[in-house]
């Protein structure tokens, strides 16, 4: 047994290789997948921050390969060259399969930074038909325009759940068809896209939470702490459990069914138990819960997705209502290459609350005050997912 003296140093020790090792996300090796550039010139830099140098840069439609993820962007090579851009300006190519890495290791973080609006120039799609993809409306009523703006005429009210078919792109807007055949300009962020038929998208919409079977997965636990925050030393794992207790009040109050992957700090389930938990349940949505953390200034909430057509429907159903009323600025969206989303058969998210490693995301989101504002918002995204 070691002196009392000998273990404090130890535990001191311990406490500040924690909190000063910076934790990032990092792609294992072999994890390569192929994506697409979809603005139309996006820059290329030597770091994952919008600071950085530009080293090169990418038309639309260039098929890239990824082989890391960091703080929101994605590393690639360029020839000889490697670099970095913006993952919200990448989509990854649907019959591309990144190669699974250690299934055991705890879900990094990876945050985004923020940013410019100059980073991509957003790509435009005039005159350019879709690829027969479909949608439904997300929000409560929807407006259908002559033009896309929202300085152009109003022509047609849509409500919740309407079928559209996508036919054209320009700017965030969609050119649609609706069932009874109009045509008109729809802001794409209010339409959940699906390539193949509506009949499914819409049988899925309807009826709210009632009945529903949600998996919540509060984000590590037992010997995995997750971050320790810089100011105050909050300890993810218990804010994820207390955050997911406040979304499963407010789940089971709407009638849903609640599965939790853990429902103590001394639990620590494996990933691929987590994921599987899902199927197991046959749950009709995943949401993992998380407080992120950044070597750089960032703050802000992150909504993750895997798969385009599984996942970011979701994704965008709840980081809206997040953005709304969740108490801290959001992020968005953007693809996370995580097992609990990789492997997942059910419908699944991953979010990152806020920064730890940010004083005032810290202040914040260790209230309860705030995790209740958060659950309210994630029930909301549930409930409007699912038709409410």
């Amino acid at each position: 047994m070691k002196p009392p003296i000998a273990r404090k140093a130890v535990l001191v020790l311990g406490m500040m290789l924690c909190i000063s090792l910076p934790v990032t996300e990092k792609a294992h090796a072999g994890d390569t997948y192929s994506a697409r550039v979809t603005a139309d010139h996006l820059n290329v830099r030597s770091e994952p921050a919008a600071s950085s140098k530009i080293v090169s840069s990418l038309s639309n439609g260039a098929v890239i390969t990824v082989s890391d993820e960091a703080y929101g962007w994605l590393k690639i090579k360029v020839g000889q060259k490697t670099g970095w851009v913006a993952g919200q300006y990448v989509k990854k190519l649907s019959n591309s399969t990144a190669t699974a890495g250690n299934p055991a290791a705890s879900p990094a973080k990876t945050a985004t930074t923020n940013t410019s609006k100059s980073e991509a120039t957003p790509k435009s799609a005039v005159g350019n038909a879709t690829a027969s993809k479909h949608g439904v409306v997300s929000a409560d009523k929807l407006w259908m325009r002559s033009g896309p703006g929202t300085n152009n005429e109003a022509t047609e009210l849509l409500q919740k759940g309407a079928a559209l078919t996508i036919v054209k792109r320009e700017n965030g807007w969609l050119q649609v068809r609706t069932t009874a055949g109009k045509t008109g300009w729809v802001s794409g962020r209010y339409v959940d896209e699906t390539g193949g038929s509506v009949t499914a998208q819409t049988a899925r919409k309807t009826g709210g939470l009632r009945g529903k079977v949600i998996v919540l997965d509060p984000g590590h636990g037992g010997d995995d702490p997750g971050v320790i925050g810089n100011k105050y030393k909050t300890i993810e794992k218990t804010i994820n459990l207390s955050t997911a207790q406040y979304v499963a009040e407010e789940l089971r109050r709407a009638g849903a069914k609640v599965v939790m992957t853990r429902t103590s700090d001394k639990e620590q389930p494996e990933l691929s138990q987590r994921a599987a938990l899902g199927s197991k349940q046959q749950a009709d949505a995943f949401v993992s819960i998380h407080y992120n953390a950044s070597p750089k200034k960032v703050s802000g909430t992150l909504t993750f997705y895997y798969s385009e057509s599984k996942d970011r429907p979701l994704a965008r159903s709840i980081e809206a209502r997040l953005g709304q009323g969740g108490g801290i600025k959001s992020n968005g969206i953007s693809y996370g290459n995580y097992h609990v989303l990789r492997e997942n058969k059910q419908p699944s998210v991953l979010l990152e609350l806020g920064f730890l490693t940010d004083a005032s995301d810290e202040s914040v989101v260790r209230k309860d005050d705030y995790q209740r504002k958060a659950a309210r918002a994630i029930a909301a995204g549930l409930n409007d997912y699912f038709g409410g």
